[in-house]
């Protein structure tokens, strides 16, 4: 048995709510490519998020961000992680649920905080009270990420694989994004 991805499928959610991770695992399992769009953004830039942000400021990056993310839902099916704030642009939504699926990895705020807390490549959590930061950055966020097309719940306990798992669950409720096809 195998998988015939119809649209691009689109990670969003908060730093730290695994959407690289479950991407690469979903790919895999889907057979199809994974692309991180902050990771094209790096390599197209030559330079870090937290440079672009310092040099050029939010909004230049929110500008290609939407230029990459549009480019990647225009090329091959794939798994599309997206920056944390990548969907709270409404057009960003809008061109995410023209072209691809939105797929919502939602976690709480002491898993987020626990998985992001050792890590200084976050250019929005560079504050005096890193974890406050976070807090306020999640209530203006979980609002704009409930719009997501589709919603996946992940638990502390739950591993990447399992986690995958319930994204392809979520998939097989839209067959115009998910097929599963027999090989007989």
């Amino acid at each position: 048995m195998h998988w015939k991805v119809k649209k691009t499928i689109v990670m969003v959610g908060m730093m730290g709510a695994g959407k690289t991770a479950v991407g690469r695992a979903l790919a895999n399992r889907l057979g199809v490519p994974f692309l991180d769009s902050d990771a094209e953004i790096v390599d197209a830039a030559n330079m870090s998020i937290a440079e672009i942000f310092e040099r050029d400021g939010e909004a230049f990056f929110r500008a290609k961000e939407s230029q990459v993310i549009d480019r990647l839902l225009d090329s091959e099916r794939c798994v599309l992680s997206t920056g944390g704030g990548a969907f709270l642009a409404e057009g960003n939504r809008q061109m995410i649920s023209d072209k691809g699926v939105s797929v919502w990895l939602n976690a709480d705020i002491d898993l987020l905080w626990s998985r992001v807390k050792h890590k200084d490549t976050r250019p929005l959590l560079r504050t005096e009270n890193p974890r406050a930061t976070l807090e306020a950055i999640y209530d203006a966020r979980v609002p704009l990420y409930a719009k997501a097309d589709l919603r996946v719940d992940a638990d502390r306990d739950v591993t990447i694989e399992a986690m995958a798992g319930r994204v392809i669950d979520a998939l097989l409720t839209r067959p115009d994004v998910l097929e599963k096809v027999d090989d007989n």
